[in-house]
């Protein structure tokens, strides 16, 4: 069955007698849960988990959790995923918005580096190098560290 538009969904919905027969009746057009999809992304890329959090440089158990579904990720801890798993523009831009979250903004100095990173095909310590020169905080900085923010 192939996935039907936006659009369209919403036309069903709105001539739906019942939102529960609108829910039977798409149940594939539903989209995964986070921790899902991104756990699919790694199987894509033939990453383990563990290979995800040694990309991360993080020896936390807190990205664990997030492919478990068991908590979720901030945007920046997102974007430390995205760059990881070496998307390209529009994917970490879609995974940002799978996410909840607003889209990387160029006029933003610390998504513009983010953009340059991703464009380059910087890793996270590479990144944070350049975020350290900018007295910027870093991609995946200890929350302790960034004054609450991971």
């Amino acid at each position: 069955m192939s996935e039907k538009n936006t659009e369209e969904l919403v036309e069903e919905l709105k001539i739906s007698p019942k939102i529960e027969h609108f829910i039977k009746k798409n149940q594939d057009e539903f989209k995964d849960p986070l921790y899902q999809y991104i756990n699919k992304l790694l199987e894509e890329r033939g990453l383990t988990k563990s290979d995800l959090v040694e990309k991360i440089n993080s020896d936390d158990k807190h990205i664990y959790h997030i492919l478990s579904g068991a908590r979720n990720p901030s945007r920046k801890k997102l974007l430390s995923i995205a760059r990881a798993l070496e998307l390209n523009l529009d994917e970490t831009n879609y995974l940002l918005r799978y996410g909840g979250f607003g889209i990387l903004y160029v006029r933003d100095i610390w998504d513009a580096v983010l953009i340059r990173a991703i464009e380059k095909n910087l890793n996270i310590l590479e990144t944070n190098h350049i975020l350290e020169q900018l007295n910027l905080p870093l991609l995946n900085a200890n929350p302790k560290d960034s004054a609450g923010n991971d």
